[in-house]
């Protein structure tokens, strides 16, 4: 092959907590998620010492109206029980199924592209205004939070993945003048 996709996730940063975070910035942190991305790009990059054009495509919450992330959200907001996640402060970097499968296409055929591509929406959201859109959508009220002691009990180290997030910017994919269908949420 002449060119190799590989899917990873904004994961890879770790929590940033309030960084902005484009595809120059370091890892911020080691959790699991991180240092699994991190293993995962570094298998692909591999490919590089075979003449292979690698892309890194890093992806936030992939949002669609039947699946994605919001499928798992649906049930419990639907039922009047949907909340912010912990204290709601952090980010949420998100993309539009449309979005994602468009810029996929545009780095297979854009033959200059190589390396880490953030696919998030170009403005990210925190937990709660994302919590506070989806409750108005669905006409459901939000204001059941899941507090995270109860995640950090139920879920251990993997509670980050909830608790933590990103404040990511797709910054080369806009250098590349790839246009977002969906920039807000």
């Amino acid at each position: 092959p002449q060119v190799l996709l590989s899917g990873s996730a904004v994961g890879w940063y770790g929590d940033g907590g309030e960084l902005e975070l484009d595809e120059l910035q370091p890892q911020v942190s080691s959790d699991f998620a991180s240092l699994l991305c991190d293993a995962w790009e570094s298998a692909a990059l591999t490919a590089e010492a075979l003449g292979i054009r690698v892309v890194l495509i890093r992806t936030g919450l992939v949002l669609a109206a039947d699946g994605g992330f919001l499928k798992r959200l649906l049930l419990p907001f639907k039922l009047g029980v949907g909340g912010r996640i912990g204290s709601g402060q952090q980010w949420m970097p998100w993309i539009h199924l449309h979005d994602q499968v468009a810029l996929i296409d545009f780095l297979l055929h854009h033959e200059t592209a190589s390396g880490p591509y953030n696919a998030c929406a170009p403005r990210p959201v925190r937990n709660a205004d994302f919590t506070k859109a989806l409750g108005l959508a669905l006409h459901r009220p939000t204001f059941m939070p899941m507090p995270a002691t109860a995640l950090k009990l139920g879920l251990g180290e993997l509670a980050v993945l909830l608790l933590g997030g990103q404040c990511c910017q797709p910054a080369r994919l806009l250098q590349a003048n790839f246009e977002f269908r969906f920039n807000t949420l």
